[in-house]
């Protein structure tokens, strides 16, 4: 598969991706760029470095002007942008992907990445590029980003939280911010090791976070998981359950609608119906948006809207113009202080409906194309949403499927009010396609 994606760049590091690649890369976002500046970071993986320094080389002789932050997580990257006002972003990672692969998040200007920009990379990489006044010089990123979260929510109780890091970017930032901020914090998996020894990177599935739901338990502390870039964050309560991160959403983002009646929530299509009912028992607007951090970020630009949030994990905020999971978490952590609860007890008064996780089954694309044509003609009489597949709307519930553009796949997912009404749906879905059936027999269902 290729390593241009539809909002970012990625690849297995020494196969798909290596250092001429980089450099190539670095001389096409300088193009795009025109000579302009932009604030360059990168995480903790060993090929971040090698990778990084092959950037700058194409990115100056390009003519960019590259203002480097060093190792750093992906928000304080987006907070540098707007503390220093360049015209765009570059960081070196792979996000949430295992150690063997790196790549780049991209932003130019204010609007996050296109599909098109990344398009407009991949034709131009590797071209002559001979611009000269590229310029090189770092600044000091951490220490602002840090200090505007502490002096915003510092004063918490101390209550004891567990910061797992996951050996990754946010390895010294969200221990020592949180604590500063009043929590007492015990640390996980927070010494510095991008090839991610102690867990997976990705905290969204709940299976890589049996030792933080182990400490939270023991501990009586609720936890908080970052992933690789630090960009998401994932929450266990103090009797050490996973809480799915569109709960949690609903969670927050209820008791902040309250003084903003009206206000635009956009959440990813992929989330459990708690999310829109929640925005719509605050009085707000929910306005829901295929998954991917630059369509739900272009969609709350577009909507002037207060809150995001996804189910991978990612938070966010209107007044910020962006997304940061540290800031999530100091969130979550002042609500918990407002209502004098437990997170386990804050989250008793969200609605937990049975839901699937996403069922993929191998598909070659001509053939799930089939079977969503095949959904969209059997469902044409109910509500239907083409954001991202086929979403067919029931009364109970909902049901999706997609086609991967990363991999020969067709992804499904289901929702009810009660688990008989999922498998109605369920039933109901697989019945509409003859080649769905054959695929879902295959794979043993």
């Amino acid at each position: 598969m290729s390593i241009y994606k539809a909002c970012d760049i990625r690849g297995v590091y020494g196969e798909e991706l290596n250092e001429a690649t980089a450099e190539a890369i670095g001389g096409a976002i300088a193009a795009r760029v025109a000579g302009r500046d932009l604030v360059l970071g990168a995480d903790l993986r060993p090929s971040s470095s090698p990778l990084k320094w092959a950037l700058v080389r194409g990115l100056v002789s390009g003519g960019a002007q590259v203002v480097d932050i060093g190792v750093v997580p992906t928000p304080v990257l987006y907070d540098a942008k707007d503390r220093l006002g360049t015209y765009a972003a570059v960081m070196v990672t792979a996000s949430h992907n295992p150690p063997q692969y790196n790549g780049f998040k991209l932003m130019f200007g204010e609007r996050p990445v296109t599909p098109e920009d990344v398009d407009w990379i991949a034709r131009n990489a590797g071209r002559p590029y001979s611009r000269q006044g590229g310029s090189y010089r770092t600044a000091e990123a951490l220490a602002p980003y840090a200090e505007a979260l502490i002096h915003t929510h510092g004063g918490l109780t101390r209550r004891r939280v567990v910061a797992d890091a996951g050996n990754g970017a946010m390895w010294w930032l969200a221990p020592m911010v949180l604590g500063r901020t009043g929590l007492q914090v015990e640390p996980l998996y927070c010494l510095p090791d991008g090839t991610f020894p102690n867990r997976h990177p990705n905290p969204a599935v709940a299976a890589h976070l049996v030792d933080l739901q182990a400490a939270s338990a023991r501990m009586g502390a609720w936890g908080a998981a970052y992933d690789g870039d630090g960009d998401r964050v994932i929450f266990v309560d103090e009797r050490g359950c996973v809480l799915p991160a569109d709960r949690t959403f609903a969670l927050l983002v209820e008791p902040a609608l309250v003084d903003q009646p009206g206000a635009r929530v956009v959440y990813d299509l992929k989330s459990s119906q708690v999310v829109p009912e929640a925005v719509e028992r605050a009085g707000g607007v929910p306005l829901e948006e295929r998954s991917g951090h630059a369509f739900i970020k272009a969609r709350m630009l577009d909507e002037d809207a207060a809150w995001g949030g996804e189910i991978s994990g990612h938070y966010f905020f209107g007044e910020l113009g962006r997304d940061d999971a540290l800031y999530a978490t100091l969130m979550l952590a002042r609500l918990l202080d407002e209502r004098n609860l437990s997170l386990a007890e804050a989250m008793q008064g969200v609605p937990s409906y049975p839901i699937t996780p996403d069922l993929r089954l191998p598909c070659a694309a001509e053939v799930a194309d089939a079977i969503l044509a095949d959904l969209d003609a059997a469902f044409a009489e109910r509500p239907r949403s083409h954001l991202d597949g086929v979403k067919v709307l029931f009364p109970e519930g909902w049901a999706l499927a997609r086609r991967s553009v990363t991999e020969p796949v067709i992804t499904l997912r289901f929702e009810a009010r009660t688990q008989a009404a999922l498998d109605e749906i369920r039933e109901k879905v697989l019945a509409a396609s003859a080649a769905l059936r054959r695929l879902a027999r295959e794979a043993g269902w």
